[in-house]
């Protein structure tokens, strides 16, 4: 990739870009999905709110390149290794859940176009599961592995659940490891696989 000469027409694109971008994340992290408007974007990044959509078009596409822009977690083809790559990063998230993902969390639960963003957003993490996993049904077994997750993130930091919100992140992953272990080896595919076609019930 090309990098734009200092002060150039494409360099001064990219800086207002980036601009905007740091500004968006600011504003949906602080004030959620909803509440974000492209004037208050555009204000806090120092441009014109029509430079916004030229850049972005929408506010869910604007929405939907910040999350693309955030960390995210990586799971690697290892055999043996995706199950404690999965729950290493689940652990540090039950600790101390990052303020992005909870506004994330919070956006997609009550609006649409916020939930198709965060889809959208999701689907690179479900896709290195799914390649992590040595079973044909792999998009299955890693879009299940990213509903537990969703299912606990959202019991423990939101919904607050008394019995998730309180119980020792330790333990919550030692509960969840035989889970993720049977999702995440091809063993228990081969196995139900075997029984099937000998008849006998699964």
């Amino acid at each position: 990739m090309t990098t734009p000469r200092p002060g150039s027409r494409a360099e001064q694109a990219r800086l207002s870009e980036a601009r905007i971008l740091d500004a968006a994340a600011s504003a949906f992290f602080a004030d959620g999905y909803e509440r974000t408007t492209i004037r208050a974007v555009a204000s806090a990044a120092g441009v014109e709110s029509g430079l916004v959509m030229h850049y972005f078009g929408s506010k869910q596409e604007l929405f939907r390149r910040v999350l693309e822009a955030a960390p995210a977690p990586e799971v690697t083809a290892v055999p043996g290794q995706a199950a404690e790559q999965i729950l290493a990063n689940l652990a540090d998230r039950l600790t101390d859940e990052p303020v992005a993902s909870l506004s994330m969390l919070r956006s997609m639960l009550t609006n649409p176009e916020a939930a198709d963003a965060v889809g959208t957003a999701t689907a690179r993490y479900r896709a290195q599961i799914a390649h992590a996993i040595p079973a044909e049904d792999a998009d299955l077994r890693a879009a299940l592995i990213s509903a537990v997750i969703l299912g606990v993130m959202v019991s423990r930091h939101l919904v607050k659940s008394d019995e998730v919100a309180d119980a020792d992140p330790e333990h919550i992953i030692r509960l969840l490891r035989p889970c993720m272990d049977s999702l995440t080896a091809a063993r228990a595919a081969l196995s139900g696989s075997t029984r099937e076609e000998s008849g006998q019930d699964v």
